[in-house]
């Protein structure tokens, strides 16, 4: 054990070393000046980086089948952050050279694909296709909107809190699409541009940011409103038999929603971008008329809404219905397939033999995201089978004694960061498997370490390439890149400092 640090070391240093050199061929390449395209690259030195690691590691540190796992590890996170292969078709690596290697026969490789968990996001987004097709997502979005006033500041709280709350139930990319051509028509009624003076710009950067940043809290909320948030409860279920439930997890998500959304607005409205524009009277006018344009509520839409109510309510009730039943028949994962299930069996024109979801409509469930998590559930598997994470933990913990503050500052930050160039749920998949390792090996409560580490990771507020939602409202034109980094750098910042102190308080008293 004296030379497990130097091992731990070298683990940490490969990791590290290999995001550095994406990050930097991924600037090149943005730049243009990148002699080879990224993908190409990584395609080619994914598979060196997995033979030369068991080749060159020092043998006595660990066993041959951890370096194994590692050079395969190595592999999948070079083309995860390289993109040089579908994020989901690295995530099938597993499947392939994990029997191949010896660590699981393909019964043990392919397990974890069908993990409860995964059952679980996918019955959550059965319900949110519900919803997307029959409009009813739009429907609350634009009630919501119209509750919130008509000056420059009301109209961005109340596209955060709605925004925020659709995110919380379907996909943060699915609402901020919805989202972004109700804002526009706000800014364009008011001919804003470039060219506009400052309060007018301001007032735009101001709307798109909401837009995005909300999406990405607001999917923090709950379990299945983000996919690291689906990853991490897998973990926590596989890797230390511990289950998160939807209801005990709305304990921690709503609260730090609320404050993270009210520490955005205040930010975006009284720091960064104010705007004096005055009233906007028309902007009601918009959202009536595209109310207006939806109709009456209909059938199809009433019954989406009784699904999903008696979903949401059966999730939240599901321990009193256990203890009413005397049993433990109820768990998240049915109760979201049930739900899912619903969405296709409920008639929506009987005679005409139509449901209120047909099966072409799984076209849009991410099916990558769903193999992603098998793939990493898999990856977590072999690095505890082979005590790398063990290896690594016991490194940690034997290096000294450690503030446990600021080692939960430190992991924070480097996933809040990491996050900003590199997919969150990859980056997941990689982190926390490690951390629950550390927090082990320091016996300190999993839930300390995790919890902050698993949210952070939909914090990125600094680039457009960071999420999806800051893709797409970047896309407007509205914003431009360093008003983006200004914004961001600052909520990171303030992101870390609230995810700490969260793992201090609300966290120890909830678990």
């Amino acid at each position: 054990m004296k030379k497990a640090p130097l091992g731990a070391f070298f683990i940490a240093f490969s990791f590290m070393r290999i995001v550095l050199i994406c990050v930097r061929m991924k600037i090149k390449d943005v730049k243009g000046a990148a002699r080879l395209p990224i993908k190409l690259v990584g395609l080619v030195l994914g598979p060196i980086f997995y033979v030369l690691t068991p080749l060159l590691a020092p043998p006595d540190l660990l066993n041959p089948e951890a370096w194994q796992v590692i050079g395969i590890a190595l592999w999948m996170i070079f083309w995860w952050a390289t993109e040089a292969a579908p994020i989901a078709v690295t995530a099938l690596l597993p499947i392939v050279l994990f029997p191949l290697a010896g660590v699981f026969n393909i019964d043990e490789a392919t397990a974890p694909y069908a993990n409860k968990i995964i059952f679980l996001f996918m019955g959550g987004f059965m319900l949110g296709l519900g919803m997307e097709r029959h409009n009813l997502h739009k429907r609350i979005a634009l009630n919501l909107i119209l509750k919130t006033g008509t000056n420059p500041n009301g109209i961005i709280l109340g596209f955060m809190l709605t925004t925020a709350f659709i995110s919380m139930w379907i996909s943060n990319t699915a609402t901020t699409v919805m989202m972004l051509p109700i804002g526009m028509s706000i800014i364009n009624l008011l001919e804003i541009d470039q060219q506009s003076s400052a309060p007018k710009r301001k007032f735009a950067l101001g709307l798109m940011l909401s837009i995005a940043y909300a999406a990405n809290v607001g999917g923090t909320a709950t379990i299945i409103g983000t996919p690291p948030n689906v990853a991490w409860v897998g973990f926590m279920s596989d890797m230390i038999g511990y289950e998160v439930t939807f209801s005990t997890y709305l304990l921690i998500g709503i609260p730090i929603c609320l404050l993270m959304l009210t520490i955005v607005y205040l930010m975006i409205t009284r720091v960064l971008y104010p705007s004096k524009i005055g009233q906007l009277t028309a902007s009601n006018q918009i959202i009536e008329d595209q109310l207006k344009s939806l109709g009456r509520m209909s059938g199809a839409e009433k019954k989406v809404a009784i699904i999903f109510i008696l979903t949401a309510l059966t999730w939240i009730l599901r321990g009193s219905i256990n203890n009413v039943l005397n049993s433990d028949l109820l768990n998240d994962s049915i109760i979201a397939m049930a739900g899912g299930i619903l969405m296709f069996i409920t008639p929506n024109h009987l005679g005409r033999g139509e449901f209120l979801l047909e099966w072409e409509y799984t076209r849009k469930l991410p099916w990558g995201i769903l193999l992603l998590f098998g793939g990493g559930l898999t990856l977590a598997k072999a690095m505890e089978k082979s005590n790398i994470v063990q290896t690594i933990g016991d490194s940690i913990a034997g290096s000294g004694e450690i503030n446990s503050i600021l080692l939960i500052a430190g992991l924070t930050a480097f996933m809040l960061f990491m996050t900003e160039v590199m997919s969150n749920v990859a980056l997941v998949v990689i982190f926390v498997p490690v951390v629950i390792g550390i927090s082990q090996s320091l016996e300190i409560n999993p839930m300390y370490l995790t919890v902050p580490v698993t949210l952070a990771a939909s914090y990125a507020f600094m680039m457009p390439i960071s999420t999806p939602p800051n893709a797409i409202v970047f896309s407007s034109g509205m914003i431009r890149m360093k008003d983006m980094i200004r914004a961001g750098i600052l909520l990171n910042i303030i992101a870390i400092i609230v995810l700490v102190i969260l793992s201090q308080t609300l966290v120890p008293l909830i678990y």
